[in-house]
């Protein structure tokens, strides 16, 4: 008797899921931007102006790295979340401290919000809030026993 109410506090509800798929979804299209601009993917660049394209073109090595190792260990730790394993919440971590590394770089020492308008801005406060939101709920399910 006592198996089954541990069993049943700690099954995983569908919604968790849900959340788990939608974040492999969204953490994807950030692996695919930061690839389809680093191969500088001509049909994905063609939207940009010259300006946008140098600033992109022109980002420093350690910015690059830093870029490439927040989009993939966030959609890492979304594949995680789907396979319902705890190490998806110290590479939440990991993901949101290297975005705000690369923020506080691209709004405070470049003429990101002049080349890219407000909309990117907005764009990656969006970013932020999903990285957070994540890690929170990476947290949560840990403590609810969905995660292993």
């Amino acid at each position: 008797m006592a198996d089954a109410s541990v069993n049943s506090a700690t099954k995983t509800p569908i919604w968790f899921y849900i959340i788990a798929v939608i974040a492999v979804l969204w953490n994807a299209m950030g692996v695919v931007d930061y690839i389809m601009t680093q191969y500088r993917v001509e049909a994905y660049m063609a939207g940009f102006t010259e300006a946008q394209l140098a600033y992109f073109y022109g980002f420093p090595a350690w910015y690059v790295a830093v870029w490439a190792t927040a989009v993939f260990a966030a959609l890492v730790a979304s594949l995680l979340l789907v396979v319902r394993m705890k190490l998806a919440t110290p590479l939440f971590a990991l993901s949101t401290i290297l975005f705000v590394i690369n923020a506080v770089y691209i709004f405070g020492f470049t003429a990101a919000r002049e080349i890219m308008g407000a909309s990117n801005v907005i764009f990656s406060a969006v970013i932020f809030a999903t990285l957070l939101g994540l890690w929170w709920f990476s947290r949560l399910s840990e403590r609810r026993g969905w995660l292993k």
